[in-house]
């Protein structure tokens, strides 16, 4: 320490500026070489522990369409749970709504697997958000009996405090299903979490329980499917059969008025 403050005294007397701050940033760790009216300043908290910041997941303030991922639950190797969807997170703060789309890259797995109830869980690092599904098996169907979802997102303003968003919905019949078959949905089910918190899945295909070599099962089309399938066909029979109908109107009319005009 002697050696050391000599060394600094020489150069305070031999040298300003520059070498000085060369010198200190050369021989102490931990400080960077930014002089503010020739004072030197520690390294911040945050370029110090840049790597080992908290994950949070960043709301966004317009939609986006979520990435697709396929997330499966095994037992003993072979899958019981098997969800393919995109997820969005619609939160409502201050009368506006954010939104965050589930990475599936970020997701880690986990749940169990029962002979009448199951789990699947969703989450993202440092538990920043999750999403779970809970099915119940009865004799002939399954469904999701439980959804639970949470967020815990970085602040929308300075100002903003940090929150986290929670929602459930239990003693449901979601997604119900006949055994050995999977639940198919291409339109977007918007599910009522909480009073601020909103889950939409698009597309989504799922299966619990009677996997046949982990792959899904014949598909049940959702209603909201179905209904955008089969409403244009509805449409376009009413429009032909009306069309038929004036048609032999117009026929039966002309062929009157020749008769009509035959007799005189």
């Amino acid at each position: 320490m002697a050696i050391l403050f000599c060394l600094l005294t020489a150069m305070l007397k031999g040298h300003r500026g520059g070498w000085y701050l060369f010198f200190l940033a050369a021989v102490i760790p931990g400080v960077h070489s930014q002089s503010t009216n020739g004072s030197i300043q520690p390294a911040l908290e945050s370029e110090l522990h840049s790597k080992g910041q908290i994950y949070r997941p960043v709301l966004q303030p317009s939609e986006a369409t979520p990435q697709t991922g396929n997330y499966v639950k095994k037992d003993g190797g072979k899958p019981c749970i098997r969800i393919t969807m995109g997820a969005e997170f619609l939160v409502t703060e201050n009368k506006k709504t954010w939104y965050f789309d589930l990475d599936p890259s970020r997701v880690r797995v986990s749940g169990y697997c029962g002979k009448e109830e199951a789990l699947l869980s969703l989450t993202l690092p440092d538990n920043g958000a999750s999403l779970q599904f809970k099915f119940k098996k009865e004799k002939t169907v399954f469904y999701v009996i439980e959804m639970n979802a949470h967020l815990s997102p970085m602040p929308v303003c300075k100002d903003c405090s940090n929150k986290t968003y929670k929602g459930v919905l239990a003693h449901e019949k979601l997604f119900k299903t006949a055994n050995g078959q999977s639940f198919m949905c291409k339109s977007e089910n918007l599910l009522l979490m909480s009073s601020e918190l909103k889950i939409k899945l698009v597309p989504v295909q799922m299966q619990a329980f009677n996997l046949s070599q982990g792959q899904y099962g014949k598909e049940v089309e959702c209603w909201a499917d179905y209904n955008k399938r089969i409403i244009p066909i509805i449409i376009g029979a009413a429009v032909v059969c009306l069309i038929l109908v004036s048609l032999m109107s117009f026929l039966v009319v002309r062929d009157r008025r020749r008769d009509g005009y035959e007799r005189i």
